[in-house]
Formats: C-alpha cells, sequence, structure tokens
C-alpha cells in the first residue's frame, strides 16, 4: 500500500492527485530459485500516454523503466503494453501470484475445432424466476477464463472461448494428464485452478447431445473416479432451497455472479442471439465518483475522496448517447468490485451525471472490494 504525505492545507481538487495509470498489469515467475515480478501500466502523460515497467525480484525494490520516450495515442500505447505482456506470459510469466509456469505447445493460436457454448446476461429480476425453476440448476459464476481442456493420452490441450488453443498452467496440465481416461472438459480457469462444469466428451463418445442433467452426472462420476489435482468440479445447486442459499453465500462472499443452466439441454456451440438456454447475470455494485482527467477514446478517469486526498479508481468508457462529463462533475458508476492495491473499479459502466450528489460525498468508503481468502474466514 503506498502511502502520501500532504504538504499543504488547502482543500484538494479531483485534478490534484497524480496522473493514475490508466491498465495496469502485474505478471509473477517462480522456479527453482528464480521468484521474480514484472509490472506493466499504460499511464497518461501531457496529452497522451506512455507505457512504463518495473521489474526484480519479488520483495526487493524494481527496477523501473519505459517502452515509450514520447507520449503516444491511447490506441498505440495499448499495442505497446499488449506486445510486453505477451512476450513475458511467452517466457512463463503468469498473473498467478504463485508463479506457476505457461507451458507452451508450439500451436498457440491455431483453431483447434472445438467451440465453447457461450451464455447471455439477464437481469436481477429474472433471477428469482430461474430459482424457482426446477428444469434449471444454478452454479457460481468464476471471475476466471473460460478453458476448455482435451485430453487425448498424455498430450493436454488447452482451448479459449473463441476455439484457438492456447498454453495452460503446468499445474492444470500436471491434474489433467493423472487422469485415468480421455476426455474433453469444460470450464474457467482461475489461477493455477480449472474449475469444470461440463463434459462434452469421454473417449471416443462426443456427449454433447445429452442433456446437460446427464452430462453434468457423468462429470461428477468421472473425477471422484479420477486423480485430478488443480481441477475441481463447480458448485451445482438443484432445489429452490439450495438454489436460493447458494445466490444469497455468493452474494455475500461479493463473488462475480451466478449461472443458470437448463438440465434438459444440449451442449450448443457459440451464443444464441437471444435467451438461450445457459444465461449468466453478474452481481454488480454502484457509487458515485468525481471526473477526474478526460482521456482520449470517450475515457474518464474517477476519482474519489480518501480522507484529504482525491484518489484515481480507474476509468470508464463514456456510451456514445451520452454526452462527455466535464472535469469536477459527479457521476454514478456501476461496477462489479474495487481491487485492494489499486482501488481500480472491474467492469465499471457509466450510467450518467449525478446533480444531486456535492463532491465532498463521493468518498472511498463507498467502494466494494473484491473478497479475499482472509474476508471468507
Amino acid at each position: 500500500m503506498h502511502t502520501h504525505t500532504l504538504t499543504h492545507t488547502r482543500t484538494p481538487t479531483p485534478t490534484d492527485s497524480p496522473t493514475p495509470a490508466a491498465d495496469h498489469l502485474t505478471l509473477y515467475y517462480r522456479h527453482g530459485s528464480s521468484d521474480k515480478v514484472y509490472q506493466v501500466s499504460i499511464a497518461p502523460k501531457d496529452a497522451g500516454f506512455v507505457v512504463n515497467f518495473a521489474f526484480g525480484r519479488r520483495g526487493s525494490t524494481l527496477q523501473t523503466g519505459t517502452k515509450t520516450t514520447a507520449p503516444v495515442s491511447f490506441d498505440a500505447a495499448r499495442v505497446i503494453f499488449d506486445k510486453l505482456v505477451t512476450e513475458k506470459v511467452n517466457k512463463g510469466y503468469t498473473p498467478a501470484e504463485n508463479g506457476m509456469p505457461y507451458q507452451q505447445t508450439g500451436k498457440e493460436g491455431q483453431v483447434s475445432g472445438i467451440l465453447p457454448q457461450l451464455l447471455n446476461p439477464i437481469e436481477e429480476h429474472e433471477v428469482q424466476q430461474l430459482i424457482n425453476n426446477p428444469k434449471w440448476c444454478m452454479q457460481e459464476k468464476k471471475d476466471g477464463r473460460r478453458l476448455i481442456i482435451r485430453k487425448q493420452g498424455d498430450t493436454i490441450t488447452g482451448i479459449n472461448r473463441k476455439g484457438l488453443i492456447i498454453a495452460l498452467p503446468a499445474s492444470i496440465i500436471h491434474g489433467a494428464q493423472m487422469m485415468a481416461n480421455d476426455c474433453i472438459l469444460d470450464g474457467e480457469c482461475l489461477g493455477d485452478f480449472m474449475f469444470a462444469f461440463d463434459l462434452i466428451a469421454f473417449e471416443d463418445l462426443p456427449l454433447q447431445a445429452q442433456p446437460y442433467k446427464e452430462r453434468l452426472a457423468a462429470l461428477a462420476s468421472f473425477l471422484e473416479l479420477s486423480k485430478h489435482p488443480y481441477i475441481e468440479p463447480v458448485e451445482t445447486a438443484f432445489t429452490i432451497p439450495e438454489k436460493q442459499q447458494l445466490l444469497q453465500r455468493l452474494q455475500k462472499e461479493r463473488k462475480e455472479g451466478v449461472v443458470f443452466k437448463r438440465l434438459d439441454a444440449p451442449c450448443t456451440p457459440g451464443r444464441p442471439n437471444t435467451g438461450g438456454t445457459q444465461l449468466k447475470h453478474k452481481f454488480y455494485a454502484t457509487l458515485s465518483a468525481v471526473v477526474g482527467n478526460i482521456n482520449p477514446q470517450r475515457s474518464i478517469e474517477m476519482r474519489v475522496l480518501d480522507d484529504s486526498a482525491w484518489i484515481s479508481i480507474g476509468n470508464v468508457t463514456i456510451p456514445p448517447n451520452h454526452p462527455i462529463p466535464a472535469q469536477g462533475t459527479v457521476i454514478e458508476t456501476r461496477y462489479l468490485y474495487a481491487y485492494r492495491e489499486s482501488n481500480a473499479l472491474y467492469q465499471p459502466v457509466y450510467l450518467g451525471p449525478r446533480s444531486d450528489i456535492a463532491p465532498e460525498e463521493c468518498t472511498q468508503a463507498q467502494l466494494k472490494y473484491k473478497a479475499t481468502e482472509e474476508d471468507e474466514s
């Protein structure tokens, strides 16, 4: 955590705080005696943006540098940022804090021929309808990335939501290799773990046409009979009381959301135009913030008051049907949660100006932080 000492006594304004990072990422690498950290960020400077980095042994003072000798456009900075992250991931760095390296196959980016079933979102009022419907089960929506694993003998292939082959954490590869049978699992990757929620093939038998209830039962039996460290089943609720209890617990624990799946439906690759047999709902919070910097590409910085200093909570895009609010304006934003280490909002959505709220009411106390293991214990 960073602390700042004020050297003046006048009331701070939203533009008093240092220029914040527009985007940032911390990567880790642990292998043998190596335990390294690499940070990269996009930060506004003058009329443009710069890409900065820091690296070194975890826990030590990091060396710093920049990839841009002069400010560039945000789009250009993003290209540099993404290229730098890709280079580090290809060298074994990972967002997982234990630094388990990702293993490359040389086929990354190739089309796998397998596509997952994608989900359409639903609003809050639809959640209770599906809870009360016995034809639908409910699961936690994990805060990770979609992952399909294809096991063919000792060959483990990772596939993303676009159907492209990707690198996998060594931990998940190890867990899949311990399974006794060939299979295709669908799930979510979170750090070094995979949370499986579907079995779409077993040995040479495709299962997509079978009802989800049968695929889920086959998945549970398969995982119970196999050794699979780092691969876990997603918790599923079937009855109305079970779904209600799971919803309340996930909301209390500040999880990302819930997923509903129709038990009699087959697996249909891709995303339907509307509706579908698999639906998702995310839990969100709202807060009031003051507009700081006006960024390119219809983006503004948001700030809140922490005691006597304004701190950045990240940026939000202004939709085309809204005018860009002026600096110092109070706005309302919907978001999923805030990161403790940076206070930045995750998945913010601009809702509009709030003329009924004073700037001094836009305090850090509004932030709903992402839950940690300590919070949940």
